[in-house]
């Protein structure tokens, strides 16, 4: 019964659980000074991004460097205040806490950084680096803390635990690296996890098995996953629905499966264009993708910011106007004048 209602989620993008994450009309600029003294524009990383997010659902947004998925991240993680709009998280508004709120809501969002050894300090052993989120969470009796540990560390595939307990970050390979960061992001049982490329610097054989590791803990605790990437062959392993990222807004949303077999946006369609082909008979085959390179954040050009390097583009209109949100089909939508 389960699966079959996850797979009309996935299918139809209809859900009706309870939101966990909204974001609405979000903002985040940051300030460019010249010589210090006078603010001489913006970086306009996020520019008006608006999504809800439900339990236990999990969500990829994609696009490529730069396009302004980090800053969302970090916006979400509660490390940027937005410039505006609001981020709400079980019925209280984030981007309005002080310091004990954010204490409060750091504690039910888990963090996966994308370099696993970077993100491991190197002079802790492992138990250690998970002992501390429950020493700072206010976790005092140690038998407790201790049996978290060893729960978690199960979670993740750390067989024997004894055996890793004592070891240190260089000790252990890049897999395992990744899943005591897995192990550290679930550790004070949050609500939420945050996914920053989790197997971009992983071999490819290690990949799908981080994935599906993912996948189980989310089914598990009904997590609420937001998986960030630029590699939309892996989306399939994991998401259940699609944000398409570009120069600081969403341009397409909806269920995986209208995005992956109808995108409708043409900046979708060339980052489908640019992933990987498993199929090695398509080794050779050769995919036009888009000339240039994403825009200048400081000053987005005047429209849709896809137009310069769009070959499907509306003279007249896509160069001069900002396209609204327009649904195409039920629940997919898409900002873009083809679909007026």
């Amino acid at each position: 019964m389960a699966d079959t209602k996850l797979a009309t989620r996935i299918e139809t993008g209809v859900d009706e659980r309870k939101v966990l994450l909204s974001i609405q009309d979000l903002r985040v600029w940051f300030e460019l000074r010249r010589f210090g003294f006078g603010v001489a524009g913006y970086v306009r990383a996020v520019d008006g991004v608006s999504f809800d997010l439900h339990h236990g659902e999990a969500i990829a947004v994609v696009g490529e460097s730069g396009c302004g998925k980090s800053s969302l991240m970090k916006t979400i993680l509660g490390l940027y205040r937005p410039r505006e709009g609001k981020v709400t998280f079980d019925d209280q508004t984030i981007s309005d806490m002080g310091r004990k709120g954010l204490n409060w809501y750091r504690a039910q969002v888990g963090y996966i950084q994308q370099d696993p050894y970077g993100a491991l300090p190197p002079f802790m052993s492992l138990q250690r680096i998970l002992d501390e989120p429950l020493v700072i969470g206010g976790v005092h009796n140690k038998d407790e803390r201790i049996a978290r540990i060893h729960k978690v560390m199960g979670e993740v595939k750390m067989h024997p635990v004894e055996d890793f307990l004592q070891k240190f970050p260089h000790m252990l390979s890049g897999g395992q690296q990744q899943r005591a960061v897995i192990a550290r992001a679930m550790i004070r049982e949050p609500k939420l996890i945050v996914a920053d490329e989790p197997v971009s610097m992983l071999d490819a054989s290690v990949r799908v098995e981080i994935l599906k590791l993912l996948r189980g803990l989310q089914e598990t605790h009904n997590l609420s996953f937001i998986y960030i990437t630029h590699d939309l062959s892996t989306v399939k392993y994991f998401s259940e629905r699609i944000m398409v990222m570009y120069a600081g807004r969403l341009v397409e949303k909806g269920p995986i499966s209208k995005i992956l077999k109808n995108p409708l946006h043409p900046y979708t369609s060339a980052l489908m264009a640019a992933t990987s082909d498993p199929d090695a008979k398509n080794a050779d085959s050769y995919k036009e993708v888009p000339p240039g390179e994403p825009p200048s954040l400081v000053k987005p050009p005047a429209g849709c910011r896809f137009h310069p390097r769009c070959s499907r583009i509306i003279q007249g209109l896509c160069d001069q106007q900002d396209p609204p949100e327009f649904e195409p089909e039920p629940n997919h939508q898409v900002q873009c004048w083809l679909y007026q």
